[in-house]
């Protein structure tokens, strides 16, 4: 089958940084589904395991946690899933990736893809929509509502780069499943209007003082913060702004350690989503990322989310790849970057 993959941890303006080439096909076993890929997204976790994690045994490592594909075959403790179904899913980090033809992925992180979506489209959601749901819902402890609920809380959510792939799915269900205000932060004119399209509140500007744009807005105190990137540059500013027993969120990996003892005369907490846990650890709730994925695809399908792609690169190939890595090291994409088809 045809796979892009590397050997040495290279920057992605160096040729061998990412490969075309030839692997065997893999056969599915016990929970794994066999998967045809039909389209992938790429996201900064591609950039870091490329630039970091080195292959094994000199042998090429296939990255890529986005897939969309058809279930080609079953392993033979497959339940939920058979041959013909059209599935969307992150993956495992710890198995081989979905920059290649086929792909093995453990039923259980596996979701229905929306009907109402071309591949391309569903692609873009996967990790993302893990990533958002957990930290919302399981992190933040926001409490959901049911789909067209009218009630309305206290909760005020500020997302600190809002614009990128998890803050584009993120502010869609925080107005979709809760009834929370939505701060959403960008900086650029195409960005802060991408956000508003999403359906948040507000937008700010995050490279200018929170504080007084907050305050302008006249919403009272955040409750929450949902911190995408640069947590260390707006941690402090976190803990001033937020009301006591309030909750932060991050996914980055701050350069210096936090002071997390600042928060507590406030008696805050600090939660750290990383949506791999269940995967890498074989959580006995592994399960619970393939449900929400149908549950966030018979959203979609209602008309209550839409998806966030943010480019299309065209076919599945190196070169397309190193483009869309490149893309992702600029800092500057808005939503997500997608390849279809080999």
């Amino acid at each position: 089958m045809k796979a892009i993959g590397y050997i040495k941890n290279l920057p992605i303006t160096d040729a061998a940084s990412l490969t075309d080439i030839e692997l065997a096909q893999p056969i599915a076993t016990g929970k794994d589904l066999l998967v045809k890929i039909k389209a992938i997204a790429v996201n900064p976790v591609d950039c870091k395991i490329r630039a970091n994690v080195p292959s094994a045994d000199d042998s090429y490592k296939v990255i890529g946690w986005d897939a969309v594909g058809e279930v080609v075959a079953t392993g033979e403790l497959v339940t939920e899933f058979k041959a013909g179904d059209v599935v969307y899913y992150a993956g495992d980090l710890n198995c081989q990736g979905s920059n290649a033809e086929y792909q093995l992925v453990d039923e259980r992180l596996v979701g229905h893809k929306p009907k109402s979506l071309s591949d391309a489209e569903a692609a873009a959601l996967p990790l993302t929509t893990i990533t958002a749901w957990e930290l919302l819902f399981e992190h933040l402890n926001i409490v959901q509502l049911p789909v067209g609920s009218t009630d309305t809380s206290n909760d005020v959510i500020l997302v600190i780069g809002a614009a990128g792939g998890v803050g584009s799915i993120l502010i869609q269900l925080a107005k979709t499943l809760t009834g929370a205000t939505v701060i959403g932060t960008a900086s650029r004119e195409s960005s802060q209007a991408w956000v508003k399209t999403l359906g948040a509140d507000y937008v700010i500007d995050h490279t200018q003082p929170l504080g007084p744009q907050i305050e302008a807005l006249g919403v009272g105190q955040v409750s929450h913060v949902a911190s995408l990137n640069s947590t260390g540059s707006y941690f402090e500013t976190y803990i001033e702004l937020l009301k006591p027993f309030g909750k932060i969120a991050m996914i980055d990996d701050p350069a210096t350690p936090l002071d997390v003892m600042k928060m507590k005369p406030k008696s805050l907490s600090l939660h750290i989503e990383f949506m791999y846990a269940r995967s890498m650890f074989q959580a006995d709730d592994m399960f619970e990322q393939g449900r929400l994925l149908t549950a966030v695809a018979n959203l979609v399908d209602q008309g209550n989310i839409k998806t966030t792609i943010g480019k299309h690169l065209g076919k599945i190939n190196a070169t397309n790849l190193k483009l869309a890595h490149e893309t992702l090291e600029s800092g500057r994409s808005i939503g997500k970057i997608v390849l279809e088809g080999f």
